[in-house]
């Protein structure tokens, strides 16, 4: 019988790995984020939620690896609460709060008290805390210039406002020299005057401006989903265009100005939960992350397989060669054979490869190290690998596939290979064929 001293070792040793794991799996986004900007959204509803300390204790941690920090804030349900107070009710068309004199007040008041708030935590330094020795400099300034909205409709919005311009000398520079920049959603006139902005477009405009590596975006929901319910994790901005219509109010506000941004020039806007603890730490350095992440550039993609691929490829493919479902290659024949390799890459990672050799008759090749790394054996990648591979058969001329297999015949037999036998073979094939291995062969005939 296990004692409890037993059962508790284990536990520790099982959390400890567990951390180690993910400190190491961690570190190349630690590396590849710092020096980089990040443009973060938080909205009125996130800097009420319960969770926005941890948010801050996030966002502080990102400051000590290096990331550039520019912090946009709203405070939409803070400005709702002073106008209820206070009697009034706010006019609003087309999604945009008209913004009279009077309401204007209250948006400056709510504002305000949101922007010290927000520097008070990230001063925040208790000995015992997340943040002690942080040392987190913030600053906020006249860095956005705003015009009038106008009349649209018959109606003016008059001092609601949109952005003129973003001064991204002045920002660069407090980035430069260590300073989180906060921005509100407010704008000043070279008159003087203030207008109300709406949070995701002075978001979007400054990530744009300052050429941000990212803009993330903190919403209610985990992301965008599906209409059957399930999370988009990954989607082009051409792709979320096409399903913006299906998305619900708030998180339509957040997917435009995802898309926008992409178009724009970021290369990936992200949509976290804010009542998600850790939701920033695992979307930023987890492979997989936890929202929605639009990408303007190929986040995975299937390219032909280069010198620098030949370290992740021994690294997929070695655990099938020990298993020997794989031949063993060693790495001066992958060096042979690298231009004959198509990989599908992750990130940055490996996370698929396949070759495709061709026989001397010129009308046949052979499919070999068709892999997939466990991770990741979803969404039909080992399908898209076998489609790219017959694909690059067809514009070579060939005629036919064949694939030697020990383990998996039944998945090629799924998909039009049938079983030969090994006389059929080419003949340079042939003689190379290994009988001691006893592989099945199967052919597929290109249409």
């Amino acid at each position: 019988m296990k004692s409890v001293k037993d059962v508790t070792v284990r536990a520790v040793d099982k959390n400890r790995k567990e951390y180690i794991t993910f400190f190491r799996e961690s570190s190349p986004y630690i590396h590849v984020h710092r020096g980089r900007t990040f443009v973060i959204m938080l909205g009125g509803d996130a800097l009420a939620h319960h969770n926005l300390g941890n948010i801050i204790n996030d966002i502080a941690l990102l400051s000590s690896l290096g990331v550039r920090l520019v912090l946009v804030h709203g405070a939409r349900p803070q400005i709702d609460e002073r106008l209820k107070e206070r009697g009034l009710c706010s006019q609003w068309h087309n999604g945009r709060r008209v913004t009279d004199k009077a309401t204007l007040e209250h948006v400056k008041d709510a504002v305000g008290n949101m922007r010290a708030m927000i520097e008070s935590k990230l001063s925040l330094g208790l000995v015992n805390s997340p943040m002690h020795g942080a040392r987190i400099r913030v600053l906020s300034g006249n860095f956005v210039t705003a015009k009038p909205l106008g009349v649209h409709d018959g109606l003016d919005y008059q001092h609601t406002g949109e952005i003129r311009k973003i001064d991204k000398t002045a920002i660069q520079q407090l980035l430069d020299s260590g300073y989180v920049v906060l921005l509100p959603c407010l704008g000043l006139s070279p008159s003087g005057e203030i207008f109300n902005l709406d949070v995701e477009e002075v978001a979007t405009f400054t990530a744009i401006k300052l050429n941000a590596e990212k803009l993330i975006l903190f919403g209610e929901e985990q992301g965008i989903f599906e209409q059957d319910g399930a999370l988009i994790s990954r989607i082009s901005p051409s792709k979320a265009e096409a399903r913006i219509n299906n998305v619900n109010k708030e998180g339509r506000q957040l997917f435009k100005a995802a898309i926008m941004a992409c178009r724009g020039g970021v290369e990936r806007s992200q949509i976290i939960s804010f009542a998600q603890d850790g939701a920033l730490l695992l979307e930023l350095f987890t492979r997989d992350g936890t929202g929605t992440m639009i990408s303007r550039d190929h986040y995975e993609e299937i390219r032909s397989a280069s010198n620098e691929d030949i370290s992740g490829i021994l690294e997929l493919i070695r655990p099938l060669e020990r298993q020997g479902i794989l031949r063993r290659r060693s790495r001066k024949e992958l060096e042979r054979e690298i231009k004959l390799f198509s990989v599908i890459v992750l990130d940055g990672m490996i996370i698929g490869c396949a070759s495709l050799h061709p026989f001397s008759d010129n009308e046949s090749a052979e499919l070999a190290c068709v892999v997939v790394h466990p991770d990741y054996r979803s969404a039909q990648r080992g399908d898209r690998l076998l489609e790219h591979a017959e694909q690059q058969a067809r514009e070579l001329g060939m005629r036919y596939i064949f694939v030697l297999t020990t383990q998996t015949a039944h998945w090629f037999i799924e998909r039009g290979f049938l079983a030969v036998s090994e006389q059929v073979l080419p003949k340079d094939k042939k003689t190379a064929y290994n009988v001691k291995r006893q592989s099945k062969v199967f052919l597929k005939e290109l249409s």
